[in-house]
This record gives structure tokens, sequence and C-alpha cells, in this order.
């Protein structure tokens, strides 16, 4: 298979024109005077992971997203719906609902104010419930975004969305597309780190991490926390260190050929992820040993060496991203709070889940604080969508309470360097319906975390079957009002 003949077969009238210089009579002379040798010296398959300079001063140097794979129920949690309380049990206004979609809910439902006791926290005031207190007590370095908008309303196309601009299959996740702009600071350690408790992978899948059509090299690395950090990185039975490292040099010089004769992205891709692994050997255990860390770290994260939990990925994530890992992505499971079982109610499955959760990230932010690492650390804590202000379809008639998917509003937080620290931005109605004031969609979101890593959404791109691609698609612009 001619993997050079193939990629010009695949090539479009404009690529080709663009490209032709290469076989002119000049670009033929040249060769012929340097030597095959001297050019293919010349041309070594460079490191593409190689740290690169943003399009301008960056706020920040690295990025902690935290899934809550689900969509928390915002209204629970952050914004206080005092008039939605007072209608509890109300049938919902027709010019809420009528002629719309919802995921398990037809005909009319009945608002739902909710169970949760409110009250306000830090310099500002911000609103925050009961389920809750750990976040409360760092309510001065939060900025809620309470306005929030999505597309999708079901799971998989909502965090595709989210994770890569679109609803659909294919395109690259955000944790590659800043990779691919900025490299990786430490050639020992993946530029981009994905880590999942509660046992089940996001709706998404390993859509939300992967590189489309980026070159694979730029891809999330999943690591865990309890057994091999990764798999398949160890030496097979019968190979020592040494006899690996001969391999590798010697596929090494096999793909050095083959990258000057084809020039294909993928052969510096593969060169790249064998050198990778062989380092990862010995720095990811190391990284990975949350056991080293004083007892007192542990206890604030509720972190347990040796088990899979969503604290032990947090107190993880702070020590990849101190080593140098450019984007580190959660994912948590168990955020679907229809009320279809006792798990999924607002009520004691939402402090369950909140007790295993806010802690922490709580421990987290603070942890990045005291090491000097806040400052230019971005922390996200959200979900793909929130919940609906009424009673989910299906569970209505149950002592369960849950609430149904809702895109039209919900609730985020972001923490650290760029942006502005104990403030409440943007506002729903009265009945958390629809967005009143700064309403922020996804593609926004993806703009400004690109913005405060020194990136213009519009110029970070990447050309595939004849257009320039990028994260934010045709659509976002930076939320200047947040930024410190």
């Amino acid at each position: 298979m001619n993997l050079r003949l193939q990629q010009l077969q695949h090539q479009t009238r404009r690529q080709f024109l663009r490209n032709a210089g290469q076989f002119s009579l000049g670009a033929i002379a040249m060769e012929a005077l340097l030597g095959r040798s001297a050019l293919a010296a010349a041309g070594a398959a460079p490191n593409p992971l190689a740290p690169r300079a943003p399009h301008f001063a960056p706020k920040v140097k690295r990025v902690i997203y935290l899934h809550m794979s689900g969509g928390p129920p915002h209204l629970d949690l952050f914004d206080y719906k005092p008039e939605l309380v007072k209608r509890d049990g109300q049938f919902a206004p027709d010019e809420f609902v009528k002629g719309k979609k919802f995921a398990f809910t037809s005909g009319t439902p009945r608002l739902m104010g909710t169970p949760r006791t409110f009250s306000q926290h830090g310099k500002n005031g911000l609103w925050m419930s009961d389920a809750i207190p750990n976040f409360q007590s760092i309510a001065d370095e939060l900025c809620i975004i309470k306005s929030m908008n999505s597309d999708q309303f079901n799971h998989t196309p909502a965090e595709l969305l989210l994770f890569t601009g679109s609803p659909r299959g294919g395109r690259p996740s955000m944790g590659s597309w800043v990779t691919y702009g900025l490299g990786s600071e430490n050639e020992n350690l993946p530029g981009f780190v994905v880590l999942i408790s509660s046992g089940v992978q996001p709706s998404a899948g390993q859509s939300a991490w992967g590189t489309g059509f980026l070159p694979s090299v730029f891809q999330g690395v999943q690591c865990r926390s309890k057994g091999d950090p990764v798999l398949y990185v160890g030496d097979p039975a019968g190979m020592d260190r040494a006899m690996r490292r001969q391999t590798l040099d010697a596929l090494r010089e096999l793909n050095e050929i083959q990258s000057a004769e084809l020039g294909h992205p993928e052969t510096a891709t593969r060169i790249a992820q064998y050198e990778l692994a062989f380092r990862m050997q010995t720095s990811v255990p190391d990284v990975m040993d949350i056991a080293r860390e004083p007892a007192d770290v542990l206890e604030a994260y509720g972190a347990k060496p040796g088990e899979a939990s969503f604290a032990n990925n947090c107190l993880l994530g702070r020590r990849l991203l101190e080593k140098g890992v450019r984007f580190v992505q959660l994912f948590d499971w168990g955020w679907d709070f229809h009320g279809t079982n006792p798990r999924e109610d607002i009520r004691d499955g939402l402090t369950a889940k909140m007790a295993r959760t806010d802690k922490p990230v709580t421990a987290l932010i603070r942890d990045l604080k005291q090491r000097g690492l806040l400052d230019d650390t971005l922390v996200v804590w959200g979900g793909e969508f929130g919940r609906t202000p009424f009673r989910e379809g299906r569970t209505s008639g149950s002592d369960v309470l849950g609430r149904d998917h809702f895109p039209d509003a919900f609730s985020l937080f972001l923490a650290g360097g760029g942006v502005k620290h104990g403030i409440s931005y943007g506002a729903t109605d009265e009945l958390g319906f629809g967005i009143t004031e700064n309403k922020v969609h996804v593609h926004d979101l993806q703009a400004t975390i690109l913005h405060l890593l020194g990136y213009d959404h519009t110029r970070l791109t990447f050309r595939f079957q004849g257009r320039d691609y990028r994260l934010t698609d045709v659509h976002g612009k930076v939320v200047d009002d947040i930024l410190a």
C-alpha cells in the first residue's frame, strides 16, 4: 500500500495546486544537489508534542475540567428560585412548555420547587444550597455562570457538543485541540490525561477525549487510580528495559525512513507515541502514586491510596498539573437525577452524591492555591446540561423527586487564573425556564477557555477535507465580562 499515493488521491484540487511546488523542476534539482539522505535528515520527523507558543500571552497554562456526567440539578445547587418554591405542584405555564420536546416528559408537567435549603455565602452573597457545604466555604474563589445554554437535550450529543463543538462524532475534543495548540511541557508525560470515576464512561465515550481528524498523538491518555495506571504500557514478558530500548531504536529508524519518503502525519505520531510510552513506564507510576502524599492532604481530599474514586482522581489531577500536563479531564458518572430510584432523588440522593464530590473539589482548589498553581490554572466544574424546573414525567407520581434533562438554562462554575472570583454571572427567569441576562452558549465557554490559554479560537484551526475546522465550529464569542 502506497500511503503517499493514497494521500494524493484524497487531496482536493486546491490542496494539489498549493503543494505542487514540491514536484517542480527546481525541487527535483534541489533534491539531486543535496542528496536524498540529506533531505531525509533535514526532514526527520519532529516531535509533535514539543511545546509551542500561543497566539498571545495566556492567563493560564493548564486546565482541569471536572465533568459531572448526566447533568447536575442546578436548581437544587446554585440557581435559587423562591417563586418556583412558592408555586410548587402547580402546572407549568403553557408559554414555557407548549411545543417543546423533553427527553422523558410530555403533556403539561407540574412545577417543582427545590426541597433544598439555600443561603448566601462569600463577600458577594452567592446563593448555594445545603447540598454543597464545602463549595460554600470557597464561594469567594468561584465564578458561577447561571446562564449556560446548549442545543442538545440528550446526553451523548450534548457531551459531544460540549467537548468537540459538534453533536455528531468525528471532531477533535477540547483537550486534543489544546494539546495540538500548545504541545506538552513534560516530555515524560502526555499533554492530555483523562481520569474516570464511578465505574462508567461518559455517554459520549472515548469521543469526549478523542482526536477526530487531528493526528492521534493529541488524544487524551486514560489513566487509572487503581491497578496499572496505563494499560499496555509495560514491557512484554521476557523483554527487559535494554532490549525494549534497542527494539524502539530500530522501529524509530524504520519509521523515520518512512516519514521522509511518504510524509504521512501518523508516522510522526507513531514515533512520538512509542517514545512517550517508553518514558511513561517510569514517570507515570511515580506521579500516580498518591501514597506519597502527606496524611493531611489525603484527608483533605478524602482520598485513599489503592482505591478508584473521584477523590483520588482529584488528587491525581493536581499531581499531573504540577508535573506539566496541559489538560486534565475528570469524568464522574451518576448525575442523571430523573428520580427513577433513590440514588436519583434530589434530596438524599443528591446529598450523598455531592458528599463524594464537593469535598475533593474544594480540596483541589485550596491545594492549587496553597501551592501557587491556582493563579495560572483554570478549574471548570459542571455537566452537559441542567435539569427541568418541573418533575420528570415518568416519576411524577412517585415518592422520589427527580427532574428531566434541560438544555435551555443551567449552571457551572470556573475557578482559578484569568476569571473573576466570587461572582455570579447571568440570570434566569423567576421559574428557571429561560435565560434573561447574559446567555452563555457552550461554544462561548469553549472560546473563553481557549482565550485564557492564549488562543484566538477563530485562528486555532486544522485543515481537513478542504476546509479549516475549529473547536467552536463557526460560532462562539469570548465571555469578556467574567475575565479578570
